[in-house]
């Protein structure tokens, strides 16, 4: 039996995919076909400008024929692909890894703020790393910085590490396995993390694509979302040079719990931002005041 998308343009497997897309109800339906597309056909938007009257080979029909399957069965299109942007940098996905969101740029940014001096050595560490795509975006835009990812997961590991590769600065990364700030030595001048942070009983509530698709050790905060805040500040501190940032994203409805939990830890606190959207989103903190200044790491 032929292709669905066989025997058609670009233009016109494009338009059927939408199609297809909207009549499921799916909400993004013109930009998932369109993703799923260049994504499964390896062009880029210029090749469908110039080119969308190249007709889709069988191949090609039966790739992106699957492809639309799966989306109509609820998964993403990031899963599908198996790779997303981030930063205006491609990132392969792995089963233990969320996919990159737009709203974790905005901790990039806070924390890119936060650095005085972007040609300085800065030494970068991102808590629950996943994909390595905070710290790659950081090293991308501090070129002498180096960084540590950590993370509980090796596979998650393999793909950040392949990931600082393939984005050019694998050699200014390194990545831990362990269990928050249990694993390390020496200090840093900029910790960041976006830790879980979903309450365990709100998981289940979640959209489909996300409840499924994504790692739930990578969802669950614990009974309140807040355990791996705990964690980050009761170990963080010893781990922060002398000026050093923590800088931390938070669930919508979490800022003042966790301003809290780091002023009860010594924190000073140094502001909240929102997303676009208007929600709280990110929190920056300083190096506790009054610590013996750690050592760092040959």
């Amino acid at each position: 039996m032929p292709a669905a998308m066989q025997n058609r343009s670009r233009r016109e497997a494009l338009r059927a995919c939408t199609a297809r897309l909207q009549a499921a109800g799916v909400v993004e339906a013109a930009g998932d076909a369109r993703f799923l597309l260049l994504g499964i056909l390896g062009l880029e938007t210029r090749d469908l400008l110039i080119e969308g009257e190249r007709r889709v080979s069988a191949d090609e029909a039966a790739a992106l024929d699957a492809a639309l399957a799966r989306r109509l069965a609820g998964e993403p299109v990031a899963r599908i692909l198996g790779a997303w942007e981030f930063w205006g940098l491609p990132f392969r996905l792995g089963p233990d890894t969320l996919v990159p969101r737009p709203d974790t740029e905005i901790l990039v940014e806070v924390a890119l703020a936060a650095v005085p001096d972007r040609t300085a050595p800065v030494r970068c560490l991102d808590l629950g790393t996943g994909t390595g795509c905070i710290l790659t975006a950081l090293l991308s835009e501090l070129p002498r910085a180096s960084g540590v990812g950590l993370d509980r997961s090796d596979g998650a590991l393999r793909v950040a590490r392949d990931n600082a590769v393939a984005n050019g600065v694998g050699d200014r990364a390194r990545f831990v396995v362990g269990d928050w700030c249990e694993a390390l030595s020496g200090t840093f001048d900029l910790v960041v993390s976006n830790p879980p942070y979903i309450a365990h009983d709100v998981i289940a509530t979640l959209d489909r694509e996300v409840r499924i698709h994504d790692p739930a050790a990578a969802l669950d905060g614990g009974v309140d979302g807040l355990d791996a805040y705990r964690r980050i500040l009761d170990g963080a501190a010893g781990l922060l040079a002398p000026g050093g940032r923590l800088v931390l994203e938070i669930g919508y409805d979490q800022a003042s719990a966790v301003r809290a939990l780091a002023c009860a830890a010594g924190f000073p606190d140094r502001g909240l931002t929102r997303d676009l959207a208007g929600r709280d989103r990110v929190v920056r903190f300083d190096r506790p005041q009054g610590l013996l200044s750690g050592h760092r790491d040959a």
